[in-house]
């Protein structure tokens, strides 16, 4: 009888929570109707080709299909870590994605704070629409500039270089130059738009903070130690944990576009790689093999880096 009432009572509270929901839903249509598109967008262009994802395990045929194709098992995950230049690869886009988190990621966080000290407006503007039209130019574009500025015989860091009495260097074609060029150049692309959400964050803070420390005697520098700082802190957590989880994730034109033979072996990254095996090699289950390991590393990257940011911040994704 006790069994009855209380499989009574789960039906009741499921029926409730039912309409609960169902009525929740009806108070905020316009918002659903509106949220609608980026919902459809996710779903096609982002959980639909997960799907894809299982010729990583098969000797894929075109022809036959995910359905026809032979399974392969993890065959393919071994034959990644056999290459005899994969270790080398990983060790690129390692130190590259390394370079990323430590130098170009704080670059948004500082130019933010610097333009947040400008008083006059119409020069903080201005400045602000300098840094940012260089994000709206493609990486050809920005691989064309970077060629003709550090070019050896007509570029102006080279000229610079010789006037200063020494011989112009060939930063395109050394190995040990290639990896300063590209987070050098995203960090010119990228970091002037990075400081559109800190820049929000800081217009946020409370004015009378800054009120109150200029009360207690403190400068301009000991305000921004004590009070901008820790007040943009969950904000950059939280840009911090979205970009450790595309940690390998580079992005194919950034890098491709200032690759050549004379520093292939320094710059050539995963997705480079998988370019040339898949789309030119057409070796889909073994590159697939490839962004699934990416993939992997980025998500156990992400829970590690949550876990301790919630732990140490109270910030956290979930």
């Amino acid at each position: 009888m006790a069994s009855k009432i209380q499989a009574s009572d789960q039906v009741g509270y499921r029926a409730v929570t039912k309409k609960s929901l169902l009525s929740f839903m009806w108070k905020y249509k316009a918002l659903y109707l509106i949220s609608l598109p980026g919902i459809i967008y996710f779903i096609i262009f982002k959980y639909v080709p997960l799907l894809g994802s299982v010729i990583a395990f098969q000797d894929y045929n075109m022809f036959q299909g995910f359905t026809g194709s032979k399974w392969v098992g993890l065959e393919h995950f071994k034959r990644m870590f056999a290459h005899y230049d994969f270790l080398n690869i990983l060790k690129n886009t390692l130190l590259l994605g390394l370079y990323d988190l430590i130098i170009a990621f704080p670059a948004p966080i500082v130019l933010a704070l610097l333009l947040n000290e400008l008083r006059l407006v119409l020069y903080k503007r201005i400045l602000q629409t300098v840094v940012y039209m260089p994000h709206f130019l493609s990486w050809v574009i920005v691989a064309g500039i970077g060629v003709g500025v550090l070019s050896p015989s007509t570029g102006i860091v080279n000229h610079f270089i010789q006037w200063l009495g020494h011989e112009p260097i060939y930063f395109l074609g050394e190995e040990s130059y290639i990896r300063s060029v590209l987070i050098g150049s995203g960090i010119w692309r990228d970091s002037g738009y990075g400081t559109i959400i800190y820049l929000a964050a800081l217009a946020g803070i409370n004015p009378d903070l800054y009120e109150a420390a200029e009360v207690d005697g403190a400068n301009r520098w000991r305000q921004t130690i004590s009070i901008t700082l820790p007040s943009l802190l969950p904000t950059i957590m939280i840009l911090f944990l979205l970009h450790i989880g595309k940690f390998l994730d580079l992005g194919f034109e950034r890098v491709y576009v200032f690759l050549n033979p004379l520093n292939q072996n320094s710059g050539e990254i995963l997705d480079t790689y998988i370019y040339k095996a898949g789309l030119q090699g057409q070796q889909y289950s073994y590159t697939t093999a490839i962004g699934l390991f990416k993939s992997l590393v980025g998500l156990v990257l992400i829970v590690i880096g949550n876990i301790f940011s919630k732990k140490t911040t109270g910030e956290s994704l979930y």
